[in-house]
């Protein structure tokens, strides 16, 4: 697997989460969390307007402009040897908010569909543990679908414990831990 490296959202790389946008679109039509750590990247009208939430919701203060309710950072995973998005992964600052707090979780990413199985996801998550420790996140929730099983996987080669399995909406979600 290549190296990867997280970067904060920026305009450099619009072109290319436009991109990214599109091959989601086409790709995970049927999947309800296509943009898992990507909030609104489908609704929005451009790249430049969508790196402009993301900007907003990296504070308390402008979160609530964007409809986010805690703030934020998004985090545009980047190949090294090409310059290459390949995953988006955002990280909550606290879950203290009652979807957040149950099965809504720290963090929620995307790998780019034409990337996946070549372990971006792992690294991505493991590089996001980093940034939650800067944060001074403690322990972050950690949460997917129970036929995830990527997702989970992910979730348990980054230290993930798991706690429970509950249901949200008649879908089964897995709660797991991971200490920072």
């Amino acid at each position: 697997m290549e190296t990867i490296e997280l970067i904060e959202a920026t305009l450099n790389y619009a072109k290319d989460i436009w991109q990214f946008r599109q091959e989601v679109l086409e790709r995970d039509a049927d999947n309800e969390n296509q943009f898992a750590g990507c909030l609104s990247l489908d609704t929005c009208s451009s790249a430049e307007e969508w790196i402009e939430i993301c900007r907003l919701r990296n504070s308390e203060n402008t979160c609530r402009q964007t409809g986010a309710d805690v703030p934020s950072d998004t985090y545009f995973a980047i190949r090294k040897s090409d310059n290459k998005l390949v995953g988006v992964i955002d990280l909550r600052h606290h879950i203290n908010h009652p979807i957040l707090g149950t099965w809504g979780g720290h963090c929620g990413y995307t790998v780019r569909p034409s990337e996946r199985g070549n372990g971006y996801a792992k690294d991505m998550l493991r590089l996001n543990i980093q940034n939650a420790k800067k944060l001074g996140i403690p322990k972050i929730l950690i949460t997917c679908h129970s036929d995830n099983l990527a997702s989970e996987k992910t979730i348990i080669a980054n230290g993930g414990v798991f706690e429970k399995t509950m249901v949200v909406d008649g879908t089964e979600i897995k709660r797991y831990w991971i200490n920072v």
